[in-house]
């Protein structure tokens, strides 16, 4: 059994996180101890750790409630979850996209200000003016 501090450690999660979505109800079955502790077993901290995960993948508490039910009616709601999980993917598919695109552009200008260092190019800027 795992305490909430060791559950901290073990997901990454601070306190306060772990506590809010034991309240919320996204730890479902949570389990207290004489001292009506909460306490975790082996089950409960992978879950934890795949909430950490929806989390990164910027899905809302709403959205992981909904997620969690979808997952203890069964099997059979499978196809919804994939569903759910696809519409995340392709969030996230063209997140990185966009940062592929920023380093792309980012990895340009330096190669641009080494040019212009080693006088390799001239430097030219569009926003300071020159007489053509």
């Amino acid at each position: 059994m795992y305490t909430m501090m060791q559950v901290c450690r073990e997901t990454d999660m601070t306190y306060q996180a772990l506590k809010y979505y034991c309240n919320e109800g996204l730890i479902p079955n949570v389990k207290r101890d004489r001292n009506n502790r909460r306490v975790f077993d082996e089950k409960d901290v992978k879950w934890i750790k795949d909430l950490v995960c929806l989390k990164k993948c910027g899905m809302s508490i709403q959205e992981m409630k909904e997620y969690l039910d979808l997952c203890l009616q069964g099997v059979d709601t499978i196809p919804r979850r994939k569903k759910m999980l696809e519409k995340k993917q392709k969030v996230l598919r063209a997140s990185i996209r966009e940062l592929e695109d920023s380093v792309a552009y980012i990895d340009w200008k330096q190669e641009f200000y080494d040019d212009v260092l080693s006088g390799k190019r001239p430097y030219v800027s569009n926003l300071i003016r020159t007489e053509d």
